[in-house]
């Protein structure tokens, strides 16, 4: 998921869905934006990861608001059921397609255009889209199974 913007009841879908879906791992991809979009995070059955985006102004807050469940970076990178996966929010188009041809990751999470984009190379770049839904009307996510990476969009 990504730039959820503080839209709480599109968070709280996103939270329900990963949690009866049974999701191990969510991944956000930046612009969280108010540290008390915090408290729907912890409703999550799941292993919590996120990064900063370019409207995280207020980042001491959220680093403390998000402190029990993540340490908040501009850029990260996971390890889950064999692949490694980087997350950058993606203001940055050189550093994305850096990161996709690099030949290090199986995965590059990424947010900041609002758009849900599949670039299905040797790397697989994902946009999740918007989970607040207020630039294109749609709350989106993406459930990606790491075993052959395939992925479901959900509109929230």
């Amino acid at each position: 998921m990504a730039d959820s913007h503080d839209n709480i009841p599109a968070i709280r879908s996103a939270v329900d869905l990963f949690n009866q879906k049974e999701v191990k791992t969510v991944l956000h991809a930046g612009d969280l934006i108010s540290p008390f979009t915090a408290q729907e995070f912890q409703g999550l059955n799941s292993k919590f990861e996120a990064i900063y985006g370019n409207n995280d102004g207020e980042r001491a807050g959220l680093k403390l608001a998000y402190s029990e469940m993540c340490v908040l970076e501009d850029f990260k990178e996971v390890q889950a059921n064999g692949r490694k996966i980087a997350m950058i929010h993606g203001n940055n188009e050189a550093l994305v397609t850096a990161l996709e041809h690099s030949g290090i990751y199986d995965v590059v999470i990424r947010g900041h255009t609002h758009i849900m984009n599949v670039s299905d190379g040797h790397t697989l770049v994902l946009n999740p889209g918007e989970t607040c839904g207020y630039l294109s009307g749609k709350k989106s996510v993406v459930i990606l199974y790491l075993d052959d990476l395939s992925y479901e969009t959900v509109i929230l």
